[in-house]
């Protein structure tokens, strides 16, 4: 395989085994199967990636493009250079160590099938954003990240903790991608491209546009909400119900290194101006001291290892915030060391609590005596963390001194940086203390939850293979990370733009070294001192009552419960008529400011017209007229007029040659008529004797009568504008010329539905598919009330008696209600059934297609559950509507991705004709395939929401409806 083409192989490898990993669930031993593929896969990825070393050291870009929609300039690019490459090593040399560490850790009575094929997908997520040469793409990648922690950090989600925990990361995190989304949108239109090769060479033209402080602001969100950093910080302390191999790998290679990893793959494009020195400079400082402050008075180990990571990340962000390319330089060394020691220090504090049974730092001590080995690899990491020296993170932070010290924006500034950047590595120095001789010196409790001992060797291995990494990166700096250090920090800044700096490990007597000895005695006095209010403590003082947490709870209070119910004070009616006029006014509103700013132009030509075609249309309405006036009386009657005006359109588009719309009309009158009569079950009761109008009540029909015809003459002019519109300037020109010879069918409509707008309609049935299975899970949940069924109570018992049908459901159908023969729709079944497949086979030349066909054979299905009832149905035919809804998805993504196979964008279409037997000269068009995936899906979400309003409509009112599980509908 090319270099050029592992990128996209090393992303694909860790979903692909996500998937396989998911399968595996439920069979036997799949506990230690699900483990050893996650760890074998991300040491495939390793040795993948270190494959690439050679094109990397030579200082390569490594790019593979594969169309996905050149129309609109959008391309999947998978871009390795030396910055990407060196995030690919963390993500998948971690992800190996972690899930090693993660099979001992884990009980085998959790769903680690589940477990282990989600932390696969967060691996390729957090790969597809440092390997993405396209902003759009990253962008994706990045909410993939956010979905994929969430669902990791509610994985315990029977604790509340856990469920509040990943819900404030989700909404945090997932609100700042949507900022990302518009920023990077903002730089796409600014520079002309999506591609970020062409981003980062024009920096200069991005820094003097007027549109750079908003793109600037909306990309720093982004970043700042992922990374945790001030306000935003509150949220990853909550993470910490996340099992201990997700909170090390989160805090170390994935998901909170993903907002730095943007700064500075950002900085040569937005990095050298004012405001991105206030801002990010600024928030970093922030950051340092806030999250460092914390950590001290933290009790619980994970907790105090978070607030860390937020100082740490602050740390990074403000070197890169200061401007500098030394600063660049030193944010990409303390990324790699703090992965590394950190990793580390949270596999031991999960020993800890997997051995002794707390992570509560009152509750712990002594365990070096019980657990020696664990003990003196947590004393080499938190030693790295507090940054002594000959180990790596005593390097990383000597560089951030000399940069603190080099920065010159005035005296007070400069001063007010030292004396932050000093404080905040005394802190750190007095948390890692407290970590290490908490734990493992002192005394050992008498009432520890379970007794102590060492954890399995190759539960300690990664927690060893870290801390061994601290110390060779600590002792020959040069050597182990210098080349590595060099390829990524070149990437960035550029080969000839590299500046000199020394990884040597002594530079002699220098005012870093003096200012880390000053930090490391003052955070070792300050333990002393504070000790034994350390141990008493709660909460931080000052900033720990200043709760982001509880901030964040009561904005989201105000947004979910107060507004809304001051909307529903204000506005008490429930009336679907009152929230309708909203909808529909806001319509007119923009239709009418739409046609003002660009008019028709275009003058009616009334000689023209047929009479018979006027006559219909006045039928039409005269149709809709009498089933807005019979609605109130008699409801039957009004579903009866609304059909025959939906007949009329239907007629109309005969009329007006298009065969297409008109199947399609018809059959969707057919199903919205059937769904109208399962739903007038749950409407009020008729009352005799209604008192007559007020007033108010005369005044409100008038209104409504004024804006629905205003409305609807709106809408007849904008389709008469359209049909009168000069073909030569239509667009349809485009498809009638290239439908058979490029799409491979005469049927314009289905052809356009299936390839030139193939990516339209694998969005719509995408929509239909979610739409279904929502109104399902909410009709599933939803019961009537006796008083508002339309059928008297006496009655309703007689018709459902007490008897245990399986599922509630009773043996009844609904023809005993709507006075149909069964017998002849049973007959008409078949019938029904072959002539959705003539549509389907017919679709790509013909009128027809995959829509058309799929509501016909779910009008099939569902008028077989109005002739036998559902029980019968259900006991002679397996309807799964879930099932043809996946497979119908999983068809047209995958003849999507078929393309990009042979080399071509997603979703391009081939197609030649066949002689077969029998069935004569047919298209065999992939197009066809995706059309059948579009057909499965109809069936389904149809099928679905027909037999759920069924079983509602026949079933006791307090028992749960059928589900699809066990061959039920």
């Amino acid at each position: 395989m090319p270099d050029n083409a592992l990128p996209s192989a090393i992303i694909c490898l860790p979903f692909v085994a996500s998937v396989v990993v998911f399968l595996l669930r439920g069979r036997g031993r799949s506990h230690n199967l699900a483990a050893w593929l996650m760890t074998a896969t991300a040491l495939l990825g390793l040795l993948l990636s270190l494959w690439l070393y050679p094109a990397i050291a030579a200082g390569d870009v490594l790019r593979q493009v594969i169309p996905w929609v050149p129309g609109l300039g959008l391309d999947l690019v998978f871009r390795v250079d030396g910055f990407s490459w060196l995030f690919m090593l963390l993500i998948c040399g971690i992800g190996t160590l972690v899930g090693l560490y993660a099979r001992y850790y884990m009980s085998p009575d959790d769903p680690l099938a589940r477990f282990f094929a989600l932390l696969l997908a967060f691996m390729g997520s957090m790969l597809g954003i440092v390997m993405s040469g396209n902003v759009i793409q990253l962008v994706f990648f990045w909410e993939m990240t956010s979905l994929f922690s969430f669902l990791l950090i509610g994985y315990w989600y029977r604790g509340t903790s856990a469920r509040d925990g990943a819900r404030m990361a989700l909404i945090v995190t997932s609100g700042g991608g949507l900022c990302l989304f518009a920023g990077v949108l903002l730089l796409g239109h600014v520079v002309g491209s999506y591609d970020l090769d062409v981003i980062l060479a024009a920096g200069d033209t991005v820094r003097a546009h007027a549109l750079y402080t908003p793109t600037l602001l909306l990309i720093l969100l982004g970043a700042f909400t992922k990374s945790a950093q001030f306000p935003f910080h509150f949220w990853l302390p909550q993470a910490m119900s996340a099992p201990t191999p997700v909170s090390a790998y989160l805090h170390s290679a994935t998901m909170v290194k993903a907002g730095v990893f943007l700064l500075v793959r950002f900085w040569p494009v937005l990095g050298g101006t004012d405001q991105w020195f206030w801002i990010v400079g600024g928030v970093g400082l922030v950051t340092l001291i806030l999250g460092a402050y914390s950590a001290m008075f933290e009790q619980d180990l994970k907790g105090v290892l978070a607030y860390s990571t937020i100082s740490h990340l602050g740390l990074i962000t403000m070197l890169v915030g200061l401007g500098s390319a030394l600063g660049v330089v030193a944010a990409i060394f303390h990324i790699v060391n703090h992965a590394t020691f950190k990793a580390s220090l949270f596999m031991a504090a999960g020993a800890v609590d997997h051995e002794a049974g707390t992570r509560d730092l009152r509750k712990l001590g002594g365990l070096r005596r019980l657990m020696p080995v664990t003990a003196t690899l947590a004393l080499i990491a938190g030693a790295a963390m507090a940054g002594v020296p000959l180990l790596n993170g005593f390097l990383s932070k000597e560089m951030f001194f000399a940069e603190t010290l080099a920065a010159r924006q005035g005296p007070l500034l400069d001063v007010v940086s030292v004396v932050i950047a000093v404080a905040a590595s005394a802190f750190g120095v007095t948390y890692s203390i407290r970590f290490v001789r908490g734990v493992f010196f002192g005394r050992v409790p008498a009432s520890l939850p379970r007794e102590p001992h060492e954890p399995p060797l190759w539960m300690r291995f990664p927690i060893g293979f870290l801390a061994l990494a601290c110390l060779l990166v600590g002792m020959l700096p040069a050597r182990v990370i210098g080349p590595s250090l060099r390829a990524a920090a070149s990437s960035v800044l550029g080969a000839g733009h590299l500046p000199d700096y020394s990884l040597a490990v002594w530079h002699g007597v220098t005012t870093p070294l003096l200012m880390s000895i000053f930090a490391f005695v003052a955070g070792c006095l300050l333990y002393v001192r504070l000790r034994g209010y350390f141990a008493g403590c709660e909460v931080a003082p000052l900033t720990g009552r200043l709760s982001g947490k509880r901030i964040f709870e009561r904005v989201l209070a105000v947004l979910a419960a107060d507004i809304p119910q001051w909307i529903e004070r204000r506005y008490p009616s429930r009336r679907l008529q009152s929230q309708l006029l909203w909808i529909v006014l806001l319509a007119l509103v923009a239709g009418t400011l739409a046609a003002t700013s660009a008019p028709f132009g275009f003058h009616p030509r009334w000689s023209s017209v047929d009479p018979a075609f006027a006559l219909l249309w006045l039928l039409g309405a005269a149709c809709a007229i009498g089933a807005a006036s019979q609605a109130k009386f008699h409801r039957l009657a009004a579903l009866v007029l609304t059909g025959g005006a939906g007949l009329v359109s239907c007629v109309s588009f005969v009329w007006l040659s298009a065969p297409d719309l008109a199947a399609t009309q018809l059959l969707v009158e057919v199903v919205t008529t059937i769904l109208i009569l399962l739903g007038m079950r749950w409407l009020p009761k008729r009352i005799e004797g209604l008192a007559p109008e007020s007033r108010m009540h005369r005044f409100r029909r008038r209104r409504d009568v004024l804006i629905a015809i205003v409305v609807g003459l709106g809408v007849a002019s904008l389709a008469y504008a359209a049909m009168m519109h000069p073909v030569a300037d239509s667009i349809s020109r485009f498809f009638l010329e290239r439908a058979y010879t490029e799409g491979g069918g005469r049927n314009v409509v289905n052809v356009i539905l299936v390839d030139f707008r193939g990516f339209d309609t694998l969005g719509e049935i995408s929509v239909l598919a979610i739409v279904a299975l929502t109104v399902f899970g909410l009709l599933r949940r939803f019961r009537p009330a006796a008083e508002s069924i339309n059928v008297p109570l006496q009655q309703r018992r007689q018709v459902m008696p007490d008897a245990g049908e399986a599922g509630g459901t009773v043996d009844h159908s609904l023809t005993d209600y709507l006075m149909i023969p069964g017998l002849i729709i049973q007959l008409m079944f078949p019938v029904i059934l072959l002539f959705g497949l003539h549509l389907f086979l017919r679709g790509h030349d013909l009128p027809g297609g995959g829509f058309v066909a799929g509501i016909t054979v779910a009008v099939a299905l569902i008028l077989l559950y109005m002739a036998r009832g559902a029980r019968w149905v259900e006991a002679h035919l397996r309807v799964l509507p879930v099932r043809w809804i996946g497979a119908g998805l999983l068809l047209a993504v995958g003849i999507g991705l078929g393309s990009l196979a042979f080399g071509r964008p997603f979703l391009t279409s081939y197609f030649r004709y066949a002689e077969l037997p029998v069935l004569g000269k047919l298209p065999l068009a992939s197009a066809v395939l995706f059309d059948l995936g579009v057909f499965s899906v109809v069936v389904g979400a149809t099928t679905l929401l027909l037999i759920a309003l069924a079983h509602q409509s026949l079933r006791r009112p307090r028992q749960a409806p059928a589900t699809e599980t066990g061959g039920q509908g």
